[in-house]
């Protein structure tokens, strides 16, 4: 249930809703075989909450740390475009990359020289796990991630080569380590000239400076002509913390660790209890 009131404003109604993907349309997969993974279902008062936003004409808003291959996944799940439509707009790589699908088209992108930071990372992390996007194909990764955690196909390739040019994000993993620890490795390094963000295991995302979800979802408002103040923005992670503030109204997930929900506007139910369900059906 969500836990404040409504809006300043007794009139406010989304003009926009941007969604988190993992832990707030997509449950974690608590099972052995797929730890730390999303099961790739949506429950269906998920997403009948969702068509109804769709059928009331506003715009529905993928933002997530995930590559655009995995998000057009889960806009098919969701079975957002309808036909005739225009393209629908999501944001990837925790708002490096904004996108048109379908088909994918690539309208901003911010790339930046990771070199430096990886460097960093992994003088304190020797055996962490590198990995970078490879659009449309998977990924290219200096050794193996654990199973179920990243699609597509996977290359292998030497650190060097993977941030020997400008990338969109870097994805720093190390599976004998845990979040606290990682938390307190982007503290203590600094990363100057660098965006990070934490996720929920020992897994650190690069990205450019002053790129976030939010900053993605400004692209596409100003493309659309919404102001940030229409928004409702739903989420569960420390990726979702600027989205949430920056939005006209931000709810965190009931299992959105403090910091999360602190940034917030209100809380709902957990994913488990289709939280967002919960709070798309207080406006559709």
């Amino acid at each position: 249930m969500t836990t404040d009131p409504t809006p300043s404003g007794g009139g406010w109604q989304p003009k926009l809703v941007a969604l988190d993907i993992d832990g707030t349309l997509l449950r974690w997969d608590d099972s052995d075989e797929g730890p730390g993974a999303s099961v790739e279902e949506i429950a269906p008062a998920v997403r009948n909450a969702v068509r109804r936003v769709v059928d009331a004409g506003v715009e529905v808003v993928l933002a997530s740390g995930r590559s655009p291959y995995d998000m057009t996944r889960v806009a098919d799940l969701l079975e957002l475009h309808v036909s005739g439509a225009e393209p629908l707009w999501v944001v990837a790589a925790n708002g490096a990359v904004v996108f048109r699908y379908p088909p994918v088209e690539v309208v901003h992108e911010e790339t930046f020289d990771a070199r430096e930071s990886v460097a960093a990372a992994l003088e304190r992390h020797p055996e962490a796990i590198v990995a970078v996007e490879e659009r449309g194909v998977g990924y290219r990764m200096n050794r193996p991630f654990p199973p179920g955690e990243l699609t597509g196909e996977h290359t292998i390739v030497d650190v060097a080569e993977l941030v020997g040019e400008p990338v969109t994000r870097v994805i720093i993993r190390d599976p004998q380590a845990s979040v606290d620890d990682f938390v307190q490795l982007a503290q203590d390094l600094g990363l100057a000239g660098t965006q990070y963000v934490v996720g929920w295991t020992a897994w650190l995302d690069l990205m450019p400076v002053g790129v976030n979800k939010a900053s993605g979802l400004s692209h596409v408002c100003e493309a659309l002509g919404v102001s940030s103040s229409d928004v409702l923005a739903i989420g569960d992670g420390r990726n979702d913390i600027e989205m949430l503030g920056w939005a006209g109204r931000g709810v965190a997930m009931g299992q959105a660790v403090e910091v999360v929900r602190e940034a917030a506007d209100a809380t709902t139910g957990t994913v488990d209890d289709d939280g967002a369900a919960q709070e798309i059906t207080r406006w559709f």
